[in-house]
């Protein structure tokens, strides 16, 4: 390929090894061209914070990293010096209320807690009352950790909004609603609304009027309404929102969900990100109980010390039972779970090196490796700057998946990608959903959803460490992967996987 193409790339940038990943047991050479372009991650909101003030030097991971120069031999940390890095979530007084048998409250700076005050862990939540991911987690995780570690007196858990506005516009509102609920000085009030607020997310997030529901809400709850209403009007809700973003992101968070754990013995403090299954959780609360350093941890949580992401694991691959056709990393799949291999793609619809892969090359993986239970595919959006309406062709695909026809769409899409590559795509994005019989009133209210953007925005987020072109690979086989950047001719993808099958047959 002409090496001019402005969908080229220099021949020793098409070979990129994950660091994460084991050292590669073969060689793979990359030709063949891919679209490629500036890649700009979706800007998390730099406005907002706290209701509190947060020191400017929060507790490092390792609080012996921080010792004084003169003297950093033997040192302990002082006890005022861990009271001070951790004075926000420390709570003066004990419960007085309990919400599910659970005692609650909020803490000296204005947090709401569930657990017992005197729990040896803290861990605070960071997260957005619309994102589909926190979500998840308030559903599939968070009760697990309730159950064994915050009713048991382990753990107390701590809520900070944390409302990322450019990605979840109704968001700030739902987060103001709670925040009004919670200055009325009822903690149980407070987590009644709070547990509403996400159950209801779809409900309020697609409302005319989303601030109907926010009071339906709260005068369910058992809040004072006039309160209410005028904590509301005045915007001290919104204000106080406005306040933990900043809070947040002064404590170095920029997704959510993101989790904070303090160690109240030596103040350390640790960090887990993303909607994590309950065994992530397990793993690193009962390290952090044992009083083991954040070396021990890392050792004992080796997936996500080297940095392997979620979607890029066995975990990730699992079926979700909530929304067929999806994996636990929210990605779509075809092929055998059992498959040896695992490639995950990640594509733009709006690249015609992208098109010429659908069209040429996969229907042959397909029938060959796929259809025959010897590599799992796995897709991923990766929508470049250069192709404006790819976000749009990404959300009716993920719309078209919520009534059990995303391949379809996928096909469609790639088949049609001239018709509807124009200023505005979803007119003809709507006709494709016809071809296929979907329901178009469903299909038209998902295409709008900011949440459906979001599924195509964060599969970007998740690859750019990895990936700087469209169509790019990553083969995945006994943790160990490569990326594979470009439309290479089928040949080249059946030798890659032939090689691989010999490799683990020998094995």
């Amino acid at each position: 390929m002409d090496q001019t193409s402005p969908h080229a790339r220099p021949a020793q940038q098409r070979r990129v090894l994950l660091p994460l990943f084991a050292t590669l047991l073969f060689a793979i050479v990359l030709v063949v061209g891919g679209c490629t372009g500036a890649i700009t991650a979706p800007v998390e909101p730099q406005e907002a914070v706290p209701a509190v003030d947060q020191p400017d030097d929060p507790a490092p991971a390792n609080p012996e990293g921080a010792e004084d120069a003169e003297d950093t031999e033997n040192q302990e940390v002082s006890e005022e010096s861990i009271r001070e890095a951790i004075a926000d979530f420390l709570v003066d007084a004990p419960a007085a209320e309990e919400h599910n048998g659970i005692p609650v409250g909020f803490t000296a700076g204005g947090l709401a807690y569930r657990g017992d005050p005197e729990a040896p862990v803290i861990m605070i939540e960071f997260s957005d009352y619309q994102c589909p991911y926190c979500g998840r987690h308030f559903v599939q995780t968070e009760p697990a950790i309730t159950e064994k570690y915050v009713r048991d007196g382990s753990v107390r858990a701590v809520f900070s909004d944390f409302p990322l506005e450019q990605l979840h516009p109704g968001a700030p509102e739902a987060h103001a609603a709670g925040l009004c609920v919670a200055d009325q000085g009822s903690a149980a009030v407070y987590w009644k609304m709070h547990g509403e607020l996400f159950r209801t997310s779809e409900e309020w997030g697609n409302a005319a009027d989303p601030q109907e529901v926010f009071t339906r809400l709260a005068e369910e709850a058992g809040a004072d309404m006039d309160a209410f209403a005028d904590c509301v009007e005045g915007e001290a809700g919104i204000d106080a929102v406005d306040q933990r973003v900043i809070y947040a992101q002064r404590r170095g968070l920029a997704g959510t969900p993101s989790f904070q754990f303090v160690r109240i013995a030596d103040g350390a403090v640790f960090q887990l990100e993303g909607a994590q299954p309950f065994e992530q959780f397990e793993v690193l609360i009962d390290a952090i109980l044992a009083g083991e350093s954040p070396e021990a941890l890392a050792e004992a949580n080796a997936q996500e010390s080297a940095g392997i992401p979620f979607w890029a694991t066995p975990e990730g691959w699992a079926p979700d039972p909530d929304r067929p056709g999806y994996n636990m990393a929210g990605d779509q799949y075809k092929g055998s779970l059992d498959a040896p291999i695992t490639m995950i793609e990640f594509s733009d619809f709006q690249c015609p090196y992208c098109k010429r892969h659908s069209e040429e090359s996969q229907p042959i993986l397909d029938e060959q490796f796929v259809d025959t239970g010897k590599v799992l595919w796995v897709f991923k959006h990766f929508p470049l700057d250069s192709h404006p309406a790819a976000p749009n062709a990404g959300a009716a695909a993920e719309c078209a998946a919520e009534q059990g026809k995303f391949w379809e769409m996928h096909e469609l899409i790639f088949a049609e990608q001239q018709a509807w590559s124009v200023e505005d795509p979803d007119a003809v994005l709507v006709t494709l959903a016809e071809q296929l019989g979907l329901d178009i009133d469903a299909f038209g209210a998902c295409l709008i959803d900011p949440a459906t953007t979001e599924r195509v925005t964060s599969d970007l987020q998740e690859g750019i460490p990895f990936i700087r072109a469209t169509p790019s690979f990553i083969v995945v086989f006994n943790g160990q992967g490569s990326v594979i950047q470009g439309a290479l001719p089928v040949e080249q993808f059946s030798q890659i996987f032939e090689e691989i099958a010999t490799l683990l047959e020998s094995s």
